[in-house]
């Protein structure tokens, strides 16, 4: 069998290489996310909603949803979320949730067990369970689909951190 080329040889080196990093790069992206990642103080900067066929619904929080989420190191977390619109539209009610509670995280689950919240729909002593996922720094939460108006939602929320430390 012929020696390759030099040619041969630096594509053939050229196509190990890419194989070794888009697997390194896969690693990376599958590992598991620590509690260390999520302890701190997020804001919301989107929530977005979707029908079990993926068509776009109304914004949770509506169009300038505010919110802020915190995650301390002990287990504790905190989130207060509402439409952050200085007025609503006629017959449109302000969507405003809040709670607290103990939560563990096992790296790609948070459960909080409730012990405090402002919102009928989330009952003390309920467990608030959202699914743990990173989009560049961007963190992204969750929540199970729920039946709203009718139909049933599959909703995202995502948050910036604005500060490492957790309150």
């Amino acid at each position: 069998m012929p020696f390759p080329s030099r040619r041969g040889l630096l594509a053939l080196t050229a196509a190990v290489s890419s194989l070794f990093a888009a697997r390194a790069a896969n690693a990376v992206d599958k590992a598991p996310i620590t509690k260390q990642a999520l302890i701190g103080t997020w804001k919301l900067v989107d929530a977005t909603s979707r029908d079990p066929d993926g068509k776009p619904l109304p914004k949770p929080y509506g169009p300038k949803g505010m919110g802020i989420v915190t995650l301390n190191a002990d287990g504790r977390m905190m989130a207060v979320l509402c439409d952050g619109r200085t007025s609503l539209p006629d017959g449109t009610t302000r969507d405003y949730a809040s709670y607290c509670g103990n939560y563990t995280f096992d790296g790609a689950t948070l459960i909080t067990k409730v012990d405090s919240s402002s919102a009928a729909r989330i009952a003390i002593g309920s467990d608030q369970v959202r699914k743990v996922r990173f989009e560049g720094k961007r963190l992204v939460l969750t929540p199970p689909p729920v039946m709203l108006n009718g139909v049933m939602q599959h909703r995202d929320i995502f948050w910036e951190r604005i500060s490492p430390i957790g309150a």
